[in-house]
């Protein structure tokens, strides 16, 4: 059994994960409404909510499941904010010391490419490495989330390679920035979503930036740019009264752009599946266009669960199977800056 921890950002989380059986539990305390009244996560409130969250978290994940069984420990170390992923990392150290269990380190954004593969792990764990080796691998992998956008290659021997990522702003943050812009409030992606499910996503023409180049790297910095203009041109009453269409115009740039890099990906052959992860993966339009995208050019189509896409501890636990790979507890740190590439 491994217990697994994450508290890269705002959210503290556990999860207890059997080899040979999948996730067993998993327990997580948002900080939301926290931070919803200054538009984004203030770094030391983080810190200080971690510190006040994770012993009703254990205590609860004790008397849900216990703790019999667990003999290895994985922790978020990076990327993330420092006095959070130390926050995660003391814990992980405290707990191994007292139970006398090895801790292991994990990426964070590593772990968001392999959470796709959790379900099919756990609907046969005896055959997940034949399964992975021989249908599944080599993979692309797109991972979209507020502070990343990238799109990596998982191969046949599970190492990873960058291929393309963003060279401004995430289109999660692309998505945020627009909601602030506005004035939807904190969390502003899920709130433009919701807007733009009754738009006409046709209705404004936003740019899509680096879709005409033959490279795979992304830019969303100049689309908020352009729904500035828009709603400076519009004026602000006119912009209020058509903020649905300009929600689903807006959303349909960052979904298109996203969408056009991953087939081009796929154009240059050799991938048996794709996967879609990280917390914008969470957005309904991104899902549909997605599995479309598997579905024409046939290949598997991975996208994570729900509870999955945003910052969670089960996809440390199943990271550290899916990678294998062992560190001593003396040898960890964190690193804030970590990249995908890196393995801990």
């Amino acid at each position: 059994m491994i217990l697994a921890i994450e508290s890269s950002c705002d959210e503290s989380a556990l999860a207890l994960f059997e080899r040979g059986v999948g996730i067993k539990g998993e327990w997580i305390s948002s900080q939301v409404s926290l931070h919803a009244e200054y538009g984004g996560v203030v770094p030391d409130l983080a810190s200080r909510e971690h510190l006040n969250n994770f012993a009703p978290l254990l205590e609860t994940a004790r008397k849900e499941m216990g703790f019999e069984g667990v003999s290895e420990i994985a922790v978020t170390t990076g990327p993330g904010l420092a006095a959070c992923l130390a926050m995660g990392l003391a814990v992980a150290n405290s707990l191994s010391l007292a139970w006398k269990v090895p801790v292991f380190g994990v990426n964070h954004l590593r772990a968001h490419a392999h959470s796709p593969f959790v379900s099919v792990y756990e609907e046969n764990p005896a055959e997940f490495d034949s399964h992975l080796a021989d249908d599944l691998l080599p993979h692309l992998s797109l991972i979209v989330s507020g502070g990343n956008t990238i799109l990596a290659k998982i191969s046949k021997d599970r190492s990873l390679t960058i291929l393309g990522q963003t060279i401004d702003d995430a289109a999660g943050e692309a998505l945020d920035k627009g909601a602030k812009l506005l004035a939807l409030g904190y969390p502003g992606g899920p709130k433009l979503e919701k807007l733009a499910q009754g738009g006409d996503a046709k209705a404004y023409r936003f740019p899509r930036g680096l879709v005409d180049k033959p490279h795979l790297d992304f830019s969303f910095s100049g689309l908020k740019t352009s729904l500035r203009y828009q709603v400076e041109k519009m004026g602000v009453e006119a912009a209020e009264s058509d903020i649905k269409n300009l929600c689903a115009s807006y959303q349909e740039a960052v979904v298109d752009a996203l969408i056009r890099k991953a087939d081009k990906a796929l154009k240059r052959g050799g991938f048996k599946s794709i996967g879609l992860s990280g917390g914008v993966s969470n957005n309904g339009v991104l899902r549909q266009r997605f599995e479309a995208l598997g579905k024409r050019r046939r290949v598997a189509s991975l996208l994570a669960k729900r509870c999955h896409t945003g910052d969670n501890a089960g996809m440390i636990a199943f990271s550290h199977v899916f990678e294998n790979r062992i560190r001593s507890a003396g040898s960890l740190d964190i690193a804030p800056s970590l990249q995908l590439d890196a393995i801990v």
